[in-house]
């Protein structure tokens, strides 16, 4: 008799222990490593070949390199062909895979992006949940949007860094060299584009609030121009200020909608469940010094009335008292007594 596998609890308060958060980790992992392996081999097919109307990935990367005029690029061919040198055995086909590797992470963003999106979303509000896809959308469009600002930013920057010195010098640029300038390129492009994303993620989770970033505005532009200096891999001035001014706007748009998605939640949520416990306990006032409470009076009691007793009844019905007969001189009538 086969045995019935049982059915794991439902748990409607997405509550789980540390083995289960590591066990579900394990799980997202692996699925985002299958996309992006899926990915990658897509990738290193279309780097060489590509279907009908489609430039190969190839050729896309290497566009830069071949708009520059040809005085400043070195002909290898003897033809005016525009061609990138290789100096070791294996360095095309590392350079495939390189390019292979980075088309399967953009091709897979859909998959790891919701994986990690199903991961963060246990910790949120029912109605929180509900923004799966817009938040996957928004971080492939920005990624792919970072991407060709850094492609097209590579067109501009290029003829400048390579013009430097051309009376001189001319630019043989090895495939190594010139990929990897162009991966790192579009790889700082499109992460630092998922900075706004991150900025409104931390708002709806209530990390981040409006109030604490609305007074520091100058320090953060200072901040990304920095981090744009520092992470532009040729440190010329056309792609610092093409990623610091790409980025600071789209920060202030995510502030934007941190102040207005903080006013909205502050008109369905009252104030005093904001503060802490002892701003809504009022003010605690000291205590009075012991004796000086008002002093209890004692106040007299009056004696009780005497309780009287009804008059026995004798079993004819009369009483067994009567008034004081009329005869004697004292008033009193002694018969009954005898």
């Amino acid at each position: 008799m086969a045995r019935t596998k049982k059915k794991r609890p439902k748990n409607p308060t997405g509550e789980m222990t540390l083995v289960e958060h590591l066990q579900e980790l394990r799980q997202r992992i692996i699925v985002s490593l299958v996309a992006v392996t899926v990915g990658t081999v897509i990738g290193f097919i279309w780097y060489q070949s590509a279907p009908p109307h489609i430039m190969s990935l190839g050729e896309i990367i290497r566009g830069p390199y071949c708009n520059l005029p040809s005085d400043l690029r070195a002909d290898f061919t003897g033809e005016g062909e525009c061609r990138l040198l290789a100096t070791s055995p294996f360095e095309m086909f590392m350079l495939r895979l390189k390019v292979g590797a980075l088309a399967g992470v953009v091709l897979a963003s859909p998959v790891w992006l919701t994986e990690i999106w199903k991961f963060i979303t246990p910790g949120l509000h029912k109605n929180e949940r509900r923004y799966t896809l817009t938040f996957v959308t928004l971080a492939v469009v920005l990624f792919v949007a970072g991407a060709l600002l850094a492609y097209f930013v590579l067109d501009k920057g290029l003829y400048v860094l390579m013009s430097m010195g051309s009376e001189v010098q001319v630019a043989a640029l090895t495939g190594g060299e010139y990929y990897s300038f162009l991966i790192a390129l579009i790889v700082i492009f499109g992460v630092s584009f998922e900075v706004p994303l991150v900025i409104v993620m931390l708002n709806l989770v209530g990390v981040l609030r409006y109030e604490h970033v609305k007074d520091k505005r100058r320090g953060i532009i200072v901040l990304i121009f920095i981090f744009a200096a520092v992470m532009t891999p040729g440190q010329d001035p056309f792609s610092m200020v093409a990623l610091a001014l790409s980025i600071c706007v789209l920060v202030e748009a995510a502030f934007q909608f941190c102040r207005v998605h903080d006013r909205k939640r502050n008109e369905e949520r009252p104030a005093w469940m904001d503060l802490d416990d002892e701003e809504a306990s009022g003010p605690i006032e000291a205590p009075a010094p012991i004796g000086t409470a008002g002093r209890i009076t004692a106040e007299p009691i009056e004696a009780p009335a005497p309780i009287r007793s009804a008059p026995a009844r004798r079993p004819g019905g009369a009483d067994t008292q009567r008034a004081p007969k009329q005869g004697f001189e004292g008033g009193a009538d002694f018969g009954d007594v005898l």
